[in-house]
């Protein structure tokens, strides 16, 4: 029964509040909405596990190959005052390690922020390049 419709024999709150009924008992499915379910499960069952397996697997934190990793450290240590690949570099680097583009980015990215510090000269070279040169005068 609605809420807006008249209950001869008292509230529908009443009916869910009240009494011996327990909060459980008021939220079982109906024997035709339980054969439905049935049918559902019975037809999708497979489908439901596989989801639920899927959702319930955690995330694997995944490392890149050996292989791909070494090629990506021979290019860094070349590259050590400035590890910053063009995007030639990047095509070609995914081309040799089997990555793809933005696997490149985040590994280099990663790199840079944990073990990178540029050295002086390439800080002063930067700031040139962005604000002139700075002249100190005696």
């Amino acid at each position: 029964m609605l809420p807006h419709e008249a209950d001869p024999g008292g509230s529908w709150e009443e009916d869910l509040s009240g009494g011996e009924t327990e909060v459980s008992e008021c939220f079982r499915m109906p024997p035709v909405d339980r054969e439905t379910k049935d049918n559902l499960i019975r037809k999708y069952g497979g489908y439901i596990s596989t989801l639920k397996h899927e959702f319930s697997k955690k995330k694997k934190k995944g490392k890149l190959p050996k292989e791909a990793r070494q090629i990506l450290f021979d290019w860094w240590n070349l590259h050590y005052n400035w590890p910053y690949p063009t995007e030639a570099d990047k095509v070609a680097l995914a081309e040799s390690t089997g990555l793809d583009q933005r696997q490149i980015n985040n590994w280099f990215i990663n790199q840079r922020k944990r073990h990178w510090k540029p050295s002086e000269s390439v800080q002063f070279n930067l700031m040139d390049s962005v604000c002139g040169p700075i002249v100190i005068n005696d």
